[in-house]
């Protein structure tokens, strides 16, 4: 299947958020509480002329498009650009040809392409410095065969996903690493 043909099938931004049964408050409140700079909207205004769009490999349970999702969508809202959700779950074989480090199905993962369908650039899961952040934390964690493994792991994810949702320079940060992307 092209990537038009995934666009096509993707939901929309209200009908992903009304689907959702997990994080969607969260998201929804990072959605409403996040403004791009005035400097980004004016950078992203360029965009408009392009007509680029935005394929979203999702799932509601993951923190990380928690986080990612709505960041995104303010950048569409600026660069006008329509994005449509695709689950990852569900769509395994669009999920398999955007594999972190080859491997992973790690999630979110948002595909650019143009009118054309054509890709012009990939994001995802995590911005760099997010990602820097997460391998700090795992690395504090005890052996996984330690009896208070997963306690500390579920501390951690706890921790980040607070931080996920306060933290507005963590959201800038997330801005960033996306319109990074755009203007390759």
């Amino acid at each position: 299947m092209d990537l038009n043909a995934w666009f096509e099938k993707g939901l929309t931004k209200d009908e992903y958020i009304a689907s959702m049964t997990r994080n969607k408050e969260e998201m929804v409140s990072i959605y409403n509480q996040f403004s791009l700079k005035v400097e980004d909207h004016a950078k992203l205004d360029v965009l408009t002329s392009k007509g680029l769009r935005a394929i979203v490999l999702t799932e509601d349970w993951c923190g990380d498009a928690m986080l990612n999702n709505p960041v995104l969508l303010r950048i569409a809202e600026a660069a006008g650009m329509e994005v449509r959700f695709v689950l990852r779950d569900q769509n395994l074989e669009l999920m398999d040809q955007y594999l972190t480090n080859g491997t992973s199905r790690a999630i979110p993962i948002f595909i650019f392409i143009d009118q054309d369908g054509n890709e012009v650039g990939v994001w995802g899961p995590r911005a760099p410095e997010m990602q820097a952040m997460v391998e700090k934390g795992r690395s504090a964690l005890p052996d996984k065969e330690a009896p208070d493994f997963q306690e500390k792991q579920l501390a951690l994810y706890k921790r980040l996903g607070h931080a996920y949702q306060t933290d507005t320079g963590i959201w800038q940060t997330v801005a960033d690493s996306i319109t990074k992307v755009l203007f390759k």
